[in-house]
C-alpha cells in the first residue's frame, strides 16, 4: 500500500467501538494492520469485540473499560497508552446515540420532552468527544503527531425533527472540531489535525425501529429519507471506513478543521 495511506503499525483508540460504526471501522482498521485501544462502559460487550477482532488478526485488539466523560479515568488510561503502546496515532470519537425520552414523537410536541434524558444525550454527544479529545491530544502534543476523528450527524446539517437533544449536540461536535483544529494547529504544529464525519442515515440498532417496520418494509419516515437521499438507499456502516482511513492517514496532512458528509447526497438535494 502507498505509504501515504498505511496504517499498518498504527495505534488507534475507538470509542464507541462495539456499535454498528464503531464495530465496522474497528474491524477495517485491524484488517489494514492497525490496533486498536476500545473504550467502553460494559465489559462483556468489549471482551465479546475483541474476541471477534482478535479472531481475525491475532494481538490487534485491547479493551479498556472507561466512561468517555470522566476526565479521572481518560488520564488514567492516557498514562496508560504511554507506558505500554509508546505512542497514539489517532482518536476516533463514536461514543454518543439517542434515547427515546429526548425524542418528540409524531403526537406530542416539544414541550412533552424529558429535559433530563434531553442533557443526557447533549452529554454522550458532545461531552463524550469533548473530554476523550482534550485528554487524549495531551499525547499528540508530546509526540507532535496524531489525528483525530469526530463524529457528526446529518441533524448537525439541517432540521431534522424529533431529536432535538441529539441535534445540538451534533452542531456543537461540529464546531468543536473546528475550534479544535485551530487550537492544536495553530499552538502544536500541523502534524496534529481535528476532522469529522457527517454519516448520512445508516440503519442500525438504535434507530432500526425508526426506519423499517417489523416486516423489513420502510415506515413513513425511513420512506421520506429516501426520497431526499439522491442515491435512493440508506448507507451501509462499512461505508464510512473509507473517509476514516483517509482523515487517519498521512494522505490527508493538510487537511483540519473539516467536516465530510458521506451521506449519499442528502445534504445536497433541496427536496424539490
Amino acid at each position: 500500500m502507498n505509504e501515504l495511506l498505511s496504517l499498518k503499525d498504527k495505534n488507534y483508540v475507538l470509542s464507541g467501538g462495539t456499535g454498528t460504526l464503531g464495530g465496522s471501522i474497528a474491524k477495517y482498521l485491524v484488517e489494514n494492520g492497525a490496533k486498536v485501544l476500545l473504550l467502553g462502559r460494559s465489559e462483556d460487550k468489549l471482551k465479546d469485540k475483541q474476541e471477534e477482532l482478535n479472531t481475525l488478526v491475532s494481538e490487534s485488539t485491547f479493551i479498556f473499560k472507561v466512561d468517555v466523560m470522566d476526565e479521572g479515568e481518560l488520564t488514567t488510561l492516557k498514562n496508560k497508552i504511554k507506558e505500554d503502546f509508546g505512542h497514539l496515532d489517532g482518536l476516533v470519537n463514536l461514543a454518543g446515540g439517542n434515547i427515546p425520552g429526548a425524542t418528540v414523537k409524531p403526537d406530542q410536541t416539544v414541550r412533552d420532552i424529558a429535559m433530563s434524558d434531553t442533557r443526557k444525550v447533549v452529554d454522550i454527544n458532545l461531552f463524550g468527544t469533548v473530554v476523550p479529545t482534550v485528554i487524549l491530544s495531551e499525547l499528540m502534543v508530546e509526540q507532535g503527531f496524531g489525528s483525530i476523528v469526530n463524529i457528526s450527524s446529518m441533524a448537525a446539517k439541517q432540521t431534522i425533527s424529533r431529536v432535538l437533544g441529539y441535534s445540538m449536540a451534533k452542531s456543537a461536535v461540529d464546531i468543536f472540531t473546528k475550534w479544535m483544529a485551530n487550537e492544536l494547529a495553530s499552538k502544536h504544529g500541523d502534524k496534529i489535525r481535528v476532522n469529522a464525519v457527517a454519516p448520512g442515515f445508516i440503519i442500525g440498532n438504535q434507530n432500526r425501529r425508526l426506519l423499517t417496520n417489523e416486516d423489513g418494509s420502510f415506515t413513513e419516515r425511513g420512506n421520506s429519507i429516501i426520497k431526499n437521499t439522491p442515491m435512493g438507499r440508506f448507507g451501509d456502516a462499512s461505508e464510512l471506513n473509507g473517509m476514516v482511513h483517509y482523515l487517519l492517514s498521512d494522505a490527508s496532512s493538510f487537511v483540519t478543521g473539516s467536516i465530510f458528509d458521506v451521506d449519499g447526497g442528502f445534504t445536497s438535494f433541496s427536496g424539490v
